[in-house]
């Protein structure tokens, strides 16, 4: 039996007298065991929170600044490392702008397929990791963590075939792509997408008949429309609260202009809206990538021929920023460049980062609990958000 004095702490406590001052993380599974999260709470409800970053630094951007234009590319996928080609692309987007350098057609359309394909795999890990952090009272979490992990390695076959790797590709280069589609591989492909497409009704069908999850999301962490546009969030957390912006309607890159998709906007800003929006952003990309390949059209794969050594691809000087939509947002990558092998400077915009910074405006009036409901609806990859 607790002594008097701790009896009067724990009544205070529940009486709401008195506040907790509580971590949760770096080593709690939601946390990525790189997050930590100060909790204020008075009883089991935050009343403040404060995130606590940079368990994972690198110094990923000096690092940038010491590599080739050939080397670094495969470097950049370690930043979201969830999403390698996302980071890859907007790296040489940048690259290309300040050396004014153009990109055989058939390469663009080979980075769309790469980027949508991409897309889908990380949303089939954030949603599989998300009911699994939510836990067991979804009566099917850890089932449908399984489900999408199994689904994730039939695109991550492609990635191989396509690339020779899993998990970071070194896929784009400066001038195009550094690979073309082997024999068979958009046939293999097609069937790919069509299987998940059949497979993210059965999602759907275990989820959102669930009243546990429905009662973990819907009114759950709401970001407001004027509190995205303020805070700066992209991607579907932005989409999630109304406002219908996506890079690649509003600043089509790598012949993005020629397919036909919808941006996907829900209103409520809450986790389930969310979790919706990301449901036919899985759809949308399928298209795409199936737009992508009936389309494909002929010719190199790149403006540059095949590089003999690491320093050899050079641009001129100047300075741009190119951004990409990313499966979490907007992805941007800032060069200044001096004429050498090397940029002379580089500074990213993680999507992670930027839509972190919504989590002290959202989560306080919630329980404990929810704050991994909330988290996992976010979706950061904390090699984005430390570099």
């Amino acid at each position: 039996m607790p002594d008097l004095e701790a009896r009067k702490v724990i009544e205070l406590g529940y009486a709401g007298n008195e506040r907790l001052v509580m971590n949760m993380g770096p080593q709690h599974p939601s946390a990525h065991g790189v997050f930590r999260a100060i909790l204020t709470l008075e009883g089991e409800t935050i009343v403040a929170v404060d995130a606590v970053i940079g368990y994972l630094h690198r110094c990923h951007e000096k690092l940038g600044e010491t590599l080739t234009y050939v080397q670094y590319p495969s470097i950049a996928s370690k930043t979201d490392y969830v999403a390698a080609m996302t980071s890859e692309l907007a790296y040489v987007l940048a690259a290309e702008k300040i050396g004014q350098i153009e990109v055989p057609k058939r390469a663009q359309y080979l980075r769309v397929i790469a980027a949508e394909l991409q897309r889908i795999a990380s949303h089939c890990l954030w949603l599989g990791t998300w009911c699994m952090d939510m836990g067991g009272a979804l009566g099917g979490g850890a089932t449908l963590f399984l489900y999408c992990f199994r689904e994730r390695e039939t695109l991550l076959d492609l990635f191989e075939a396509l690339t020779g790797a899993r998990l970071l590709y070194g896929f784009h280069q400066v001038g195009g792509t550094r690979y073309d589609l082997p024999a068979g591989w958009a046939e293999r492909c097609r069937s790919t997408v069509d299987l998940i497409e059949k497979r993210i009704d059965e999602y759907e069908a275990m989820l959102e008949g669930n009243a546990f999850f429905l009662a973990r999301t819907r009114g759950v962490g709401v970001i407001s429309r004027e509190l995205a546009q303020e805070v700066g969030v992209s991607g579907p957390l932005i989409r999630g609260s109304g406002v219908a912006y996506d890079i690649r309607r509003v600043a089509p890159y790598s012949s993005y202009e020629a397919f036909d998709f919808k941006v996907p906007v829900e209103t409520g800003g809450d986790c389930w809206a969310r979790y919706r929006v990301r449901m036919v952003e899985f759809r949308e990309s399928i298209g795409i990538v199936r737009q992508a390949l009936e389309g494909l059209p002929p010719g190199p794969i790149s403006s540059r021929p095949g590089v003999k050594s690491v320093g050899q691809v050079r641009i001129g000087k100047g300075e741009a920023y190119a951004r990409v939509e990313g499966p979490r947002g907007e992805v941007g990558c800032y060069l200044v460049a001096d004429g050498s092998a090397k940029p002379y400077r580089m500074k990213w915009r993680g999507a992670s980062f930027s839509n972190l910074a919504v989590l002290p405006h959202i989560v306080p009036g919630h329980k404990v609990a929810d704050v991994v409901a909330i988290m996992g609806s976010v979706d950061p990859v904390f090699g984005e958000v430390d570099r």
